[in-house]
């Protein structure tokens, strides 16, 4: 979870549908800021001194490096006190990131068609896109909430006037959420849809990653969160019965899923905290026993422990090597239920210091075979081992953010404040292939763009004159070379097209359930015609 901006401010009430208003507008129709905590408080511009802007980096610096994943934006949101347009300093802790990188990129190559389909589910604007909400997090600590737009164009207009250094996305509302204060009646201004998500933050197997620890990551300890897609995603396939799920690298240490079927995204708050509790296996705190599950295993269970069996041996077991040290041993013998068998297997231990984890977890089962252990419960002895399984493999979830409808969430394709990454999506079947530390970063698109331009575009230049002199002989016209998107062009390419099938699968299963429903409804009243007429 991330900490609050220090200013928490609200759009206009009312906004032109041709154009956002400027932020000094805004400011006339809400109350003042109200900074969450005044030590925070941005710093106050004093005629563009050097001193500053000094010390507003400073400040930038500290709050970008404490930004993550998933927070809950619940608080209302207005502009900065001064009312003016918000001064953009460069990113800090980004390499080679400045604000004019940042423009760059949401220019040419964010993918803005794509998001728009994704979110409008139809190629023709409708209320899903209208009436959506966005956070718009800006560069001075400020986060403007209920923003809202008619159309992609205007969506993009606005990023590009304000550049945020991070976008949310929230549900969908009855009415325009730029018109919010003006209804008399709460009700008549309501949440009725979102995708339903899911968090997997890093930070929460801290106690059972040994390679890295709080926001750093690497490849090894990445592998938790490919146990938790696999896990998650089958079960919401195969129980739930959705199909569409976008998994979305979150740019630094966790991901997102986002399912996007219709009976998903109009699920209420119940039933998304009925289905997180579904996913509720690792409780309580460092220390104890975090997993208790029912006997005999649901099949869910039965399946995950299939699914994690294999990771548990090679990525916790070989790589991580979890109960190398004493005290992690101590931890590993108190979930062992018999006595006689801890015993034996404690002094086994103490008698080799530094003994791996696999090695410890093949003594289970050896001394299991023994006189050591005694009248053994061979299956409590089981049901132990699953449990300890269950616990190193199975997805650890923020579960705040899949209960609510009103919750917001990291848009993809936005650039991480903290490493520069950008937040691609994942392809599901091809996860272990996945690299975190290799995802494209915002100066390297800006370096690939440089070389394609020196090789791909000066080869393609050189096409086009050659079709322009056939095209003076009666050849091809010159028009047949058709220009290449920039992000075509940079290792962007693959994320945004798998984004684009996505999105292409989802709109047409939606056009396909909109006629099937439009079909039904023509049949019922056809039917009900016929019988009158007898």
């Amino acid at each position: 979870m991330e900490d609050a901006p220090a200013a928490v401010v609200d759009s206009p009430a009312a906004v032109d549908d041709t154009a956002m208003a400027d932020a000094a507008d805004a400011q006339a129709a809400t109350e003042d800021v109200k900074p969450a905590d005044e030590s925070s408080q941005p710093a106050k511009e004093s005629n563009g001194t050097k001193a500053a802007e000094i010390k507003q980096e400073e400040k930038q610096e500290v709050k970008l490096e404490d930004l993550f994943d998933g927070i809950d934006s619940d608080d209302d949101l207005s502009l900065p006190e001064d009312g003016q347009e918000p001064q953009q300093p460069e990113l800090a802790d980004t390499p080679g990131a400045s604000i004019e990188l940042l423009r760059a990129y949401y220019q040419r190559f964010f993918p803005w068609r794509y998001m728009f389909q994704w979110l409008n589910h139809s190629p023709v604007p409708t209320n899903d896109f209208k009436h959506r909400e966005f956070s718009l997090w800006l560069h001075n600590d400020a986060v403007m909430r209920y923003q809202s737009f008619p159309t992609s164009d205007l969506f993009r207009k606005d990023v590009l006037r304000l550049m945020p250094r991070r976008i949310e996305i929230g549900p969908v509302y009855t009415a325009d959420p730029r018109d919010r204060k003006t209804f008399r009646n709460s009700a008549a201004f309501q949440p009725i849809a979102k995708e339903l998500c899911f968090d997997i933050d890093l930070t929460d197997y801290d106690d059972i990653r040994t390679c890295c620890d709080k926001a750093n990551i690497c490849n090894k300890c990445w592998k938790f969160t490919t146990m938790a897609i696999k896990v998650l995603d089958t079960a919401l396939r195969e129980d739930f019965g959705f199909n569409h799920i976008l998994w979305v690298y979150s740019g630094r240490r966790g991901v997102h899923a986002w399912v996007c079927d219709r009976k998903a995204r109009t699920l209420a708050d119940q039933h998304r905290k009925a289905i997180t509790a579904y996913f509720e296996v690792i409780a309580g705190k460092q220390g104890g026993k975090r997993v208790n599950v029912r006997r005999p295993l649901h099949p869910h269970l039965s399946r995950s422990i299939e699914i994690l069996k294999d990771h548990f041996q090679e990525d916790v077991l070989e790589i991580q090597d979890p109960w190398q040290s004493s005290e992690k041993a101590e931890y590993l013998l108190q979930q062992i239920p018999d006595l006689q068998l801890r015993d034996a297997l404690r002094k086994k231990w103490d008698s080799s210091p530094g003994r791996a984890s696999t090695s410890k977890w093949a003594d289970i089962d050896a001394l299991a075979r023994t006189d050591a252990s005694g009248g053994l419960d061979a299956h409590s002895l089981l049901d132990a081992k699953q449990d300890i399984l269950l616990e190193y493999t199975y997805p650890r979830l923020d579960i705040a953010v899949s209960q609510r409808l009103n919750h917001l969430l990291k848009s993809p394709f936005v650039i991480h404040p903290g490493t520069g990454r950008v937040c691609v999506p994942i392809d599901r079947n091809n996860l272990d292939a996945f690299d975190p530390l290799d995802v494209p970063t915002l100066p390297r698109l800006v370096r690939e763009i440089d070389e394609w331009a020196e090789t791909e575009g000066a080869s393609r230049a050189m096409a086009a004159v050659e079709v322009s002199d056939g095209a003076a002989v009666g050849g091809s016209s010159s028009q047949d070379v058709k220009p290449v998107p920039d992000w075509e062009k940079t290792s962007l390419k693959p994320y945004i097209e798998h984004f684009r099938s996505f999105v292409a699968t989802l709109m047409r299963d939606e056009r396909e359930t909109a006629v099937k429903r439009e079909r039904d409804e023509d049949g019922d009243v056809q039917i009900k015609t016929e019988s009158l007429d007898f």
